[in-house]
């Protein structure tokens, strides 16, 4: 399914697959996310995807990043303390009409820095669009969006165990589309 989002700056394309929560990732969304899960992936992730990402999705409009299988989409945040512009490639899937991520931050024992960011500043940017993101607090929707997002992107239950173990809840964001008019 491809949604289209009318903004200011024209209409912004975004492939997502609806997601059956009641049904098993394929066995390649499998493996991938497993060698994802990896120490040596997480590492690079970390370290040279990120920053490589948002550049390789500018350059194919979307459609390539190093996530391969998985919707991706640049999400612009602005720095809570420097006002600058940050750009982050960020794993998403769709509920309802809104976006869904996940600061995972690959299981680290601290949030990712665009957390920080959008939560001084929740009008962002999302694959071009205008959004506005809110942090899901409610326990029980947040079960029922961790039973989505593990379906689109397995790796993100050893994240939350790891992430668990130092301590750390991993935020789910929800992101809406706002009205620049």
């Amino acid at each position: 399914m491809k949604i289209f989002v009318a903004g200011t700056t024209g209409t912004h394309t975004f492939r997502s697959s609806p997601v059956d929560p009641t049904s098993r990732p394929g066995w390649f969304v499998r493996a991938y996310s497993a060698f994802a899960a990896g120490r040596l992936p997480r590492l690079i992730s970390r370290h040279i995807a990120w920053k490589l990402d948002p550049l390789l999705l500018r350059l194919s409009r979307g459609r390539l990043a190093t996530t391969l299988v998985f919707p991706t989409a640049v999400l612009e945040t602005e720095g809570a303390r420097t006002k600058a512009r940050r750009r982050h490639a960020i794993i998403y899937f769709m509920d309802g009409d809104h976006f869904v991520i996940v600061a995972s931050n690959a299981g680290s024992a601290i949030n990712p820095g665009w957390y920080y960011n959008l939560l001084a500043n929740p009008d962002v940017v999302f694959g071009g669009a205008p959004m506005r993101a809110t942090e899901i607090e409610d326990e029980a929707e947040r079960q029922r969006l961790w039973t989505i997002a593990d379906r689109v992107f397995p790796a993100y239950i050893p994240y939350r165990q790891e992430a668990g173990r130092a301590g750390r809840t991993v935020p789910i964001i929800r992101l809406s589309p706002r009205d620049t008019r």
